[in-house]
């Protein structure tokens, strides 16, 4: 982004886009929307390819009502990166000065206009960075620019889905190459077998936090190199183990030439676990001895698992770890068995194994899913559950209502507060009932004008949704075990419960399968096929592409908010709380964090909450608990109305409303692992 090509008015522009602050500020994001809003649209909310194409800088440089938009958007964020007087300030001082938290994650899911994450592990990463900020956490994260990102999702006319992978130009994104103390763009390698690695370092602004990214595409490396860091879990485990060394080994590499010098180190997930072994690389090259290493990288190292089952640990044969990392036991002053051993088990190399040995502390991400981790790994794990980061996910039309109602600023400085949220009981029923009818309205015209083209593309029959229907939200990642087509077990009773002239209802749903997942494809082909082969027509609707785009739009505007994985297999599961937030309701079997949060009066809960002997038995006794909830509760309360209001379904929202919005906010998930696993751990000096 040239700065040299914008009128003196303007000349923070670039700035602005560069901070990811826009993306959770309204005022912020307004700027850009306001000086090419069609372009705004056609470049997915990118702000840096907004700049560089836009031909409106000219005339908003004479605009007084832009430029007043524009001032008061740069006066907000430099009020926002120069306050003192955050919580951790507050809390922690001494620590609030330190090096901090470098927290390494193999995807970050900030933004649409930055497609670097798959899904949920991706979006929790990029709460937990947001949060961070607003609390004023040093925190620096760590991370790969994915050339081709993930992938985009197209399903054709037979409801197959297929990938399309398009180039990622780092220079038409909101991030700018990092520079080392002299100023000059930086670089970093790592050894792969026979040869050194070049990558150079990026730099993502997002409020006051850092997110490094690493990138194989650059010259000097071969071909097949700088494909390395392409696509985001693509490829086979000559690239994963690459990509984990890229992480781990080059994350912190990079972090000693451009970052700070953390006090803790947290592995978001295994995919990071070398940088444990760098560390120790470090120490040993330092005079400490393989076992002094050992002890003090542990001592200040983190670990969060997100992966309840065996399968989805990564782990390398031995032929392949000893072709990647053969000279490793001469640089840390040990042999071959002693390095092996670090992340033995099950006669593979596990990365998390390798995570548990080298923390000192490691935590699932609910109250479920710590039992299951304390099982399977066969150590100490705590929990600290999951949470959503408040400004990204609540919609503008709550949020006005909101401030509307609540008198004074503590829901919006401590959304982690319970009492802060006491106003949204004395909301009128209307006046909730109102915001949420509006933004269904605008999420319908959204998602119907993305399933227009769809139908155009294939030259299908387009389908729609009714914004005057009960609409029932289910996206999420296309896995099997999440069970997308439990809800067509029965078709004629679905048809029943949908048909209805004067009670309709319709289920949208939206995903990804991974691009290897055949099984996790043909559901979505079975939900595609639904409409015409038991008679459905437009009551399942499929939405393709998913994102964050997308997403923000789901749980902000449909009615209910599904999900029934096959417990205990979901870690957390986030969008429910998003959906929550928005006054929501979830209809959840009771996986994740839903235990923790249902009340019996804030939603509803799918089936008994036990594990049954076999999957059979647990889906047919899931799917009745499923229908007779919808029959029974859902639907009738739905459209019990007084006026045009239903008073009772207003009642659910507001519980929903209030119990999930603090306790499940990435501010409190923060505060949790600053007080839990961070400050006793060495972030304190």
């Amino acid at each position: 982004m040239d700065t040299n090509f914008f009128p003196e008015s303007l000349h923070r522009l670039p700035e602005l886009a560069r901070n990811l602050l826009w993306s959770w500020r309204p005022s912020l994001e307004n700027v850009f929307e306001s000086l090419d809003r069609k372009l705004w649209e056609e470049t997915e909310h990118n702000p840096a390819r907004l700049l560089a194409e836009t031909k409106n800088l000219p005339g908003a440089a004479e605009d007084p009502e832009f430029l007043e938009i524009y001032e008061r958007a740069v006066g907000e964020m430099d009020v926002y990166l120069a306050d003192a007087s955050t919580w951790m300030e507050a809390t922690y001082p001494e620590a609030a000065a330190s090096g901090g938290v470098a927290y390494f994650s193999a995807e970050f899911g900030l933004h649409e206009s930055l497609p670097i994450y798959s899904g949920g592990l991706g979006v929790l990463a990029g709460d937990h960075v947001k949060s961070a900020s607003d609390l004023g956490l040093p925190l620096t994260g760590v991370g790969i620019l994915y050339a081709q990102g993930y992938f985009r999702q197209r399903i054709g006319a037979d409801g197959r889905q297929s990938e399309v992978y398009e180039a990622f130009t780092p220079e038409t994104r909101p991030l700018e190459a990092a520079t080392d103390e002299d100023g000059n763009e930086a670089y970093v390698s790592v050894e792969l077998p026979g040869r050194e690695l070049r990558l150079k370092v990026w730099r993502v602004r997002v409020g006051r936090v850092s997110i490094f990214l690493l990138d194989a595409d650059v010259p000097g490396n071969s071909d097949d190199d700088r494909r390395l860091t392409s696509r985001l879990y693509g490829g086979g485990e000559h690239m994963r183990i690459s990509q984990e060394i890229i992480l781990g080994v080059g994350g912190v590499r990079a972090l000693r030439k451009v970052g700070p010098s953390p006090a803790v180190f947290h592995m978001n997930e295994g995919h990071a676990a070398f940088l444990a072994l760098e560390r120790m690389r470090e120490a040993v090259e330092g005079g400490s001895s393989f076992g002094e290493a050992k002890r003090s990288v542990k001592a200040t190292t983190v670990f969060t698992t997100h992966t309840p089952v065996p399968a989805g640990h990564d782990a390398f044969d031995g032929d392949l770890f000893w072709e990647f990392l053969s000279g490793w036991p001469e640089s840390l002053s040990t042999d071959g068995d002693a390095l092996w051993r670090l992340g033995e088990s099950g006669g593979r190399f596990n990365m998390t194994r390798l995570a548990m040995n080298l923390s000192t502390s490691q935590n699932a991400v609910s109250e479920i899913h710590g039992e299951v981790s304390r099982a399977m790994l066969d150590g100490p794990v705590k929990h600290i559950t999951n949470g959503v980061h408040t400004w990204s996910w609540l919609s503008p039309r709550m949020r006005n209502l909101f401030e509307k109602h609540a008198r004074g600023r503590a829901w919006t400085r401590c959304p982690e507060t319970p009492s802060a949220w006491s106003f949204v009981e004395e909301v009128p029923d209307e006046e909730l009932w109102t915001a949420h009818a509006e933004t269904k309205r605008e999420t319908c015209a959204f998602i119907n004008a993305r399933l227009e083209t769809q139908s155009r593309r294939v030259g299908g029959r387009p389908q729609a949704l009714d914004p005057d229907a009960l609409i029932i939200g289910f996206a999420r990642r296309f896995a099997t075990y999440k069970r997308a087509t439990l809800l067509l077990s029965d078709p004629g009773r679905l048809r029943r419960i949908t048909g209805d002239p004067s009670r309709p209802v319709q289920f949208v749903f939206a995903g990804k399968a991974h691009p290897a997942d055949e099984p996790g494809k043909e559901f979505i082909s079975s939900l595609h096929a639904a409409a015409e082969e038991y008679g459905l027509g437009a009551s399942v609707v499929v939405l393709e592409d998913y994102d964050m785009n997308i997403a923000r739009h789901l749980v902000r505007g449909v009615d209910v908010w599904m999900n029934n994985p096959r417990r205990p297999l979901e870690a957390s599961g986030t969008s429910g709380q998003k959906a929550s937030l928005n006054g929501i309701p979830n209809f959840s079997v009771l996986d994740g964090w839903w235990p923790e949060a249902y009340n019996g009066k804030n939603g509803w809960a799918i089936g008994e909450g036990v594990e049954l002997d076999s999957e059979e038995a647990q889906d047919a006794a899931d799917v009745e608990s499923l229908y007779e909830i919808l029959e029974n509760s859902i639907v009738p309360l739905f459209y019990e109305r007084s006026g045009d209001v239903p008073h009772g379904w207003a009642a659910v929202m507001k519980e929903s409303i209030s119990t999930v919005a603090p306790e499940f906010s990435t501010q409190r998930m923060v505060q949790d692992y600053t007080h839990k696993l961070y400050v006793p751990n060495g972030l304190m000096p």
